[in-house]
Formats: structure tokens, C-alpha cells, sequence
């Protein structure tokens, strides 16, 4: 089975997936230790916490994420839910989350959202646990101050005060386009999964992604696309009261003319679709493909298991490739739930 499925990932290589894994060995935590922060910060710092997942060799995930992950999140529930983001422990068989007061605890993934990113996890055993105040982005404003607060690989803080640099959307090339992001500055070395907190001491945010060239920033998902389907990612594992989103799994980036294919998931209906790395898409179901964001927006407004047609420009010549959309969560085991 491995070995069918890396033949199959040779035809259009997969990318790394570009800075979404925090470094084994990030700088440490602000001069002067934790005694020299802000009360606000030091109410939170008992919730942050470390992650390390182990992922089992066969899973699609470990071609592009590896089959070790280290991460932060956040305990958001005394009864000792996590919250962080979902590529850390996408696919992970052994999950381990460090604390503050140096335990190491066994936790589970009881819920994952691929619309949004995020995770969460819960810890083995009654607690209770020590929980942050969750808040809402929804006011949050360019210039407002912010820290963000990671875990390294040593379990030693890495926090990093800064302020919103930008509210916009962001589209990833991994089908991913988020319609409302938070870009901070400075960024986090230690940001996979950690909290990005405001002035009030409430997580507005989970840290995903560390974008551009020296000196980063940081994208954080807001809190608000945890809010709305809490109940769900931990009693269902994932959203389903929501429908669910056509998925191709190919990566693309945008191009002149449309979008190039860069890869595509080994699980995906694109890796037997006849996609050729270098292809560029130009056409959706007879219409034209004016960004990745448009392009996102034009397979998501139709149904899982629609057959697109695909028009792609190969070497100077149209050619046209038919696929059938999946549901996202069908290639990956269901979460446990609570």
C-alpha cells in the first residue's frame, strides 16, 4: 500500500509544506523570564502547553508533515480540552502534551475542522485542569498590542509580544482559504498552534502559519471559527451540521494565466485525475479561473461527489480532465469523541 501510493505521489511531487512546522530549536522566551511579563500574560501561561505527536508511517500526512510533530495549543476547559492546530496532530497515533508544572500528559484528537485548521485534543484524566479565557476577535482592530505564546521543544515559553499588522483573507495552496485572518507582527518562532492572546488576557486566535521573507509574521486563525463549532468538534469530531466541502487535494499557485499544479495528496481524486505537475488550470465547469481564491470559491459551490471538468493548459496545448469530489475527512479515521 506505501509503495503504491508513493509511486503515485512521484507523477506530480508534493511540496513541503512551507513553514507550518515550528523549529526543534526556536530562541528563547522573552529576557528576564516569565516573572517579567505582563499580568495578563501570566494569568494564561498556566494553560499554554507543549505537544508532540507521533504519526503512524503509513498515514498520507507524514509525506509532507513528517511522522514527528511538535507544536503548542492551549487548555480552553477544566475538564482539559486543547485547543490547536490541526496539522500538528493530523493523523497522529500517540499524542503527548506537556505542562507547565513539567508533567507530560497522554491526550487524544477528538476533533479536527479542515475548513478552518484547527484541532483539538483532550488530556487523559479528571483535572481539573488550568483553563485560558477564550474571547472574541470580531473588534479586534490593525495596531491593537497582542502576545503570542509557544512551547518549544525543551518545554521552555516563547513568547513574543507585537500587535496586528493586517486583517484580511488568506488562501493557501492546499484548497485552504480562511475569509477573515489575523497577521501579527513580530513573529512567533515557536507558533504552530499557539495562542495569540489581546491586552485582556483572552485567546482571540490560534497560530498557524509563519508567511514571507525575513522579518516574519504570523497568521492566526480567529477564535471565532473555533467558537461556532466547539460543541460539535468535541462531541462529533468534526462540523456536520455544516455541509461538507468538495475537496480535490491539489495544490496549485497562482500563475499568469489561472492556477499551476505544484502536487496533490496522495489520497485525493486529483493523484488519479491525470494531473501533471506544471498544469495550468484555466477553466471550472465552462468557467473562467480568475484566482486561487476564485478557484476555491468554484469548487466549493457545487456538491461532494459533483464530476468537475477541468480545462488545463499542458505544453502549449488545452487539455481537458474530468474529477469527482470527495468529502475532506473521508480519506482521514474519524476522531474520537467525547
Amino acid at each position: 500500500m506505501i509503495a503504491s501510493i508513493l509511486a503515485l505521489v512521484a507523477a506530480i511531487a508534493i511540496p513541503t509544506l512551507p513553514a507550518v512546522v515550528p523549529r526543534d530549536q526556536p530562541p528563547p522566551a522573552a529576557p528576564g523570564g516569565q516573572a517579567t511579563l505582563p499580568a495578563f500574560l501570566q494569568s494564561v501561561i498556566p494553560a499554554v502547553v507543549g505537544i508532540q505527536a507521533k504519526i503512524p508511517l503509513d498515514r498520507p500526512s507524514v509525506l509532507t508533515l513528517g511522522p514527528i510533530r511538535r507544536g503548542s495549543g492551549v487548555i480552553f476547559d477544566p475538564a482539559g480540552y486543547v485547543l490547536t492546530v490541526g496539522y500538528v496532530v493530523t493523523d497522529a497515533a500517540i499524542i503527548q502534551v506537556s505542562l507547565r508544572d513539567g508533567r507530560v500528559v497522554p491526550a487524544r484528537l477528538v476533533g479536527q475542522d479542515f475548513e478552518s485548521g484547527i484541532g483539538v485534543v483532550k488530556l487523559e484524566g479528571d483535572g481539573p485542569w488550568p483553563a485560558a479565557v477564550l474571547g472574541n476577535s470580531s473588534k479586534a482592530a490593525v495596531g491593537d498590542a497582542t502576545a503570542t505564546i509557544g512551547v518549544d521543544s525543551d518545554n521552555d515559553l516563547v513568547v513574543t509580544q507585537g500587535s496586528i499588522r493586517e486583517i484580511k483573507s488568506f488562501a493557501g495552496y492546499w484548497e485552504y482559504m480562511l475569509d477573515r485572518a489575523l497577521i501579527v507582527a513580530p513573529s512567533n518562532p515557536a507558533f504552530g498552534g499557539s495562542p495569540l492572546i489581546n491586552a485582556q488576557g483572552e485567546v482571540i486566535g490560534v497560530t498557524s502559519l509563519r508567511l514571507g521573507e525575513p522579518p516574519h509574521v504570523n497568521l492566526a486563525i480567529p477564535i471565532e471559527y473555533f467558537s461556532a463549532a466547539q460543541s460539535e468538534l468535541i462531541t462529533e469530531g468534526r462540523v456536520k451540521s455544516r455541509r461538507p466541502r468538495p475537496w480535490l487535494g491539489l495544490y496549485t499557485v497562482p500563475a499568469e494565466q489561472g492556477l499551476t499544479v505544484v502536487g496533490a495528496s496522495p489520497v485525493s481524486p486529483a493523484i488519479e485525475a491525470g494531473f501533471e505537475r506544471g498544469d495550468v488550470i484555466v477553466r471550472v465547469n465552462g468557467e473562467r479561473v480568475e484566482s486561487q481564491e476564485d478557484f476555491y470559491r468554484k469548487i466549493w459551490k457545487t456538491t461532494v461527489g459533483q464530476e468537475l471538468t477541468i480545462v488545463v493548459l499542458r505544453k502549449s496545448r488545452f487539455h481537458v480532465i474530468t474529477v469527482r469530489t470527495i468529502d475532506r475527512h473521508r480519506p482521514t479515521p474519524a476522531s474520537g469523541n467525547q
